[in-house]
């Protein structure tokens, strides 16, 4: 095949084409390796997403954070937690903790 050959086919002729060639180079600049390339916005949303579902994961932290602080006004709510957490206890009171061997296997895998 002859370069004349090559020249004349349709898809040759329209690449060939300096309006064409200029677009293609556009392009391929603004895609790669442009300052706001299209790689660059893609980085840049998907930081984006994980933030913003950081941020929808500590809303939900703090409303229940507020909520425990609401139930911890009650002085019966938070002497019951005070008990079952850090085992606090009256005066004369003895406290004894029967613990099954399946809660401590659920401890030990938790932890």
């Amino acid at each position: 095949m002859k370069f004349s050959e090559f020249r004349q086919k349709k898809w040759v002729r329209v690449v060939s084409n300096k309006y064409m060639l200029i677009l293609i180079l556009f392009v391929v600049w603004m895609v790669f390796f442009d300052t706001n390339s299209y790689l660059i916005h893609h980085e840049l949303d998907h930081d984006i997403n994980g933030l913003e579902e950081n941020r929808d994961f500590y809303k939900n932290e703090i409303d229940s954070d507020k909520a425990f602080i609401k139930k911890m006004e009650d002085s019966n709510e938070m002497e019951k937690f005070a008990r079952e957490k850090y085992y606090l206890k009256k005066e004369n009171e003895d406290i004894f903790i029967i613990e099954n061997e399946d809660s401590i296997k659920e401890k030990k895998e938790n932890e």
